[in-house]
């Protein structure tokens, strides 16, 4: 019961409450951001899509805590969506500065991607750790995709999202650490394919 209200607690602060982050949002200090009204528009489309990630990540990472019998994988999945309330904090935080708001589907990606961490869950640990590492990697990759598409002026977004992309090669890397299995192909390709349709509709709703 305590696991299943902990999980609705989740769910409830990442859609309807101001994300608070342990850490301070990275800068560039030096570099001051100045935006055309186009690059803003680019920005803030690029940086809607990386919060709708952390949503998801915050999904994700509840559901596979909530399934799995493993006390210390609880712990593990536990603390990485904490570590992810950072960048939910941090994108949001942006957002606000860009004149923008998140995703309105937002509630949709949670609850999708909640789905998808119950169903990696119940395949098993070692399954769901390599759900996990592939999901990490393919948003590591997405992420180095918006670094060379960000606009070159925004040095505040692209300070965050060069964060961020460190960070989720490292949970990847814990996830491998701890025991995970490769997953097949079709899976892989399907994850991306899956991905491929929320960053298109998220950019811009």
């Amino acid at each position: 019961m305590d696991s299943l209200l902990n999980a609705a607690d989740t769910a409830l602060r990442t859609l309807f409450a101001t994300p608070h982050a342990s850490q301070a949002s990275p800068t560039s200090p030096d570099s001051k951001t100045e935006l055309s009204d186009a690059d803003r528009k680019k920005s803030a489309g690029l940086m809607r899509v990386n919060h709708v990630g952390e949503v998801c990540a915050q999904a994700l990472y509840t559901a596979q805590a909530l399934t799995t019998p493993n006390k210390g994988l609880r712990e593990h999945f536990t603390k990485a969506c904490i570590e992810e309330t950072d960048h939910l904090a941090w994108t949001a935080q942006r957002l606000d500065a860009l004149g923008s708001r998140p995703s309105l589907l937002n509630p949709l990606w949670y609850a999708g991607a909640f789905g998808l961490g119950l169903l990696a869950g119940r395949m098993g640990d070692k399954w769901s750790l390599g759900f996990v590492v592939e999901t990490e990697r393919q948003v590591g990759a997405h992420l180095e995709g918006h670094l060379s598409t960000l606009p070159e002026g925004d040095h505040e977004s692209r300070a965050i999202v060069a964060q961020m992309q460190r960070d989720e090669l490292r949970h990847a890397d814990d996830a491998t650490a701890a025991g995970a299995a490769e997953l097949p192909r079709p899976v892989k390709e399907l994850m991306r394919a899956a991905a491929k349709v929320m960053t298109t509709v998220a950019e811009r709703i």
